[in-house]
């Protein structure tokens, strides 16, 4: 199949060296940066540079840039699709874009199919893109109305490279658990940063210290569009999460050993009842 990639950031160039070390597939990669291509080309992570005018002969199209784009470049480029293609995304936010692109997909009958690799690295260029990001990793296909054989493609493509767990969702379920198991961690991490201790940590901070903090080196732009853009079930959860941390102010600062004490086992128990 030709295989065409839009955005060769950490996701997309990943998915191409993948698809090239593990697949017949020919991919093409579209990127804004030629810079960016032209290495990609020379590294062997794509087959070919191309233009949208390459859209008539593709098969698949992982779109992997922001998501108000998307929905632009599908738009503007909508005449150019070959009419039996799978458009999809790699975005962390299902609903809003979900929504639009079933109606530009309804309209020029084009097949979308959702979907979000569950891996990445605090690093987010082509610089970070591996071949090897998506072993054992979860991948999530949002259909949106789309055939059954669009999401038995995308199944199959996900499991040649690498992804051991494919889950079928809604985008409101998918947006629900995505602030919990991802944006709450950034909100986290961020805030945790934040302590005026956080500069002198050196030589105080061990493994707990980089496993709270890892995700705070974020892609800000990405970031801020992905919390507005999932602003209800993100609140909730950070809600949830401040009640929490109260809960456990309070018993430290009265001194509540006991009650203390069977809290962290609560905690310890979901934890490893659930594992990772």
């Amino acid at each position: 199949m030709n295989i065409v990639i839009v955005g060769l950031g950490i996701i997309g160039g990943s998915l191409a060296k993948a698809f090239v070390k593990y697949t017949n597939n020919h991919i093409i990669g579209i990127n804004r940066t030629h810079s960016t291509l032209e290495k990609a080309l020379s590294e062997g992570s794509i087959h070919e540079i191309g233009t949208t005018d390459c859209l008539k002969d593709a098969d698949v199209v992982f779109m992997c840039t922001y998501p108000d784009h998307i929905s632009e470049f599908v738009k503007d480029n909508a005449e150019k699709f070959k009419k039996d293609c799978v458009i999809t995304d790699v975005c962390g936010i299902k609903s809003k874009l979900c929504e639009k692109m079933t109606e530009i997909c309804s309209e020029y009958g084009l097949t979308f199919c959702g979907s979000h690799p569950m891996a990445g690295k605090e690093k987010f260029s082509y610089d970070a893109a591996d071949a090897e990001l998506f072993q054992g990793a979860s991948y999530i296909i949002v259909p949106c109305g789309a055939p059954q054989s669009a999401v038995d493609l995308l199944s199959d493509l996900a499991k040649q490279i690498g992804f051991t767990q494919i889950r079928i969702t809604t985008p409101s379920e998918h947006d629900r658990m995505i602030a919990f198991t991802s944006q709450l961690p950034h909100v986290l991490a961020c805030s945790y940063v934040k302590s005026p201790c956080c500069p002198n940590h050196k030589g105080f901070s061990a493994g707990s210290y980089r496993d709270v903090s890892r995700v705070a080196s974020i892609n800000e732009n990405l970031w801020t569009d992905l919390f507005l853009d999932n602003k209800e079930p993100l609140c909730e959860e950070i809600s949830i999460l401040i009640n929490n941390l109260e809960q456990f102010k309070e018993l430290i600062s009265n001194g509540e050993k006991e009650q203390l004490r069977e809290e962290l086992k609560k905690a310890r128990l979901i934890k490893h009842t659930l594992g990772e």
